[in-house]
């Protein structure tokens, strides 16, 4: 009985940020402009690496590979956002729905999942630099970069997969601006067990244990940084690090507030705000978090970008 309820219902609607009427033009240009700069910044990003073969190392491959992740991250949800924003009732179909949840896991536990690689890669840089070369070879890294994808493509898979299982009845309502989990499971009127089941294994690899991987990885780069005599290789190796924990720290919290906890606890005020953080401002401030802090980016592009040269 559970599939004639489901095929009754052909799109949910988005409550985005319905509560705030009078703030909508300014969401507008503030979402429109992240999105602009998101974009922008992640494909000069993937245009440097790939155009400068000073930039063609380990390091700068996942780099790449991040700033993909975070192109399908934000085009998944701000544009369906901006139409919200620009119409009276802001729908989406059930097949639309299930499209921008694959992609949006598929992104996330992308990202969280290589974040984990490239605090390997820098472990490796900085407490073995000798063998680097040997032990991130190119063939190593397209290994790495293409099961990361592969994995987290199944995750996604499985996830979306059961979620089409589900009947929704009664409200069509999904408190948040876009459709993700926890919000969509409390719209199911048939049992939701396995899906929070599999949602809490996917918590734990993708969120904890990738977190203490990532943290025993700079467990071991702080104390060899230590370890050294040289007040400049100390200050040239926390450089190395410093973008990449800064990326952590904003991506790590704002998944944490939205997805460890459960779906009883749900907060729509909590979750959109996190929601913000995660799929339009940390795509935005990657790139140029890595292009500030980074040298080496900067002078690639300053020497692809001749006009920028004096405000590097």
């Amino acid at each position: 009985m559970a599939s004639p309820n489901r095929t009754l219902l052909t799109e949910f609607i988005l409550e985005g940020f319905s509560e705030h009427p009078g703030l909508r033009l300014l969401l507008l240009v503030s979402f429109l402009s992240l999105y602009t700069v998101a974009l922008t910044g992640n494909v000069v990003i993937i245009a440097l690496i790939s155009f400068t073969s000073g930039l063609h190392s380990p390091m700068y491959f996942f780099l790449c590979n991040l700033a993909s992740m975070d192109i399908i991250c934000t085009s998944s949800v701000l544009p369906k956002v901006l139409a919200g924003l620009t119409s009276v009732e802001n729908t989406i179909s059930f097949q639309e729905c299930m499209a921008q949840l694959f992609f949006l896991i598929w992104s996330l536990s992308s990202e969280l999942l290589l974040l984990t690689v490239m605090a390997y890669d820098r472990y490796v840089a900085i407490c073995f630099p000798l063998h680097y070369s040997s032990r991130m070879s190119p063939r190593l890294c397209g290994a790495l970069a293409m099961g990361v994808w592969g994995i987290c493509a199944l995750n996604a898979s499985v996830h979306t997969g059961l979620m089409t299982r589900l009947s929704f009845c009664g409200s069509r309502v999904i408190t948040h601006f876009f459709c993700e989990i926890p919000p969509l499971l409390l719209l199911s009127c048939s049992p939701t067990r396995v899906n929070s089941i599999m949602t809490l294994l996917a918590d734990a690899f993708y969120g904890c244990l990738n977190f203490l991987l990532t943290l025993l990885s700079y467990g071991c780069i702080v104390s060899s940084i230590l370890r050294m005599r040289s007040a400049e290789g100390r200050r040239k190796a926390f450089s190395t690090c410093s973008s990449h924990l800064l990326v952590i720290s904003v991506f790590y919290s704002s998944v944490f507030c939205a997805y460890l906890s459960p779906a009883s606890s749900y907060s729509p005020y909590r979750n959109k705000v996190s929601g913000v953080l995660y799929s339009a401002l940390s795509p935005t401030l990657n790139p140029l978090i890595y292009t500030l802090r980074n040298q080496e980016v900067r002078s690639a592009l300053g020497r692809l970008l001749p006009f920028s040269r004096g405000q590097m």
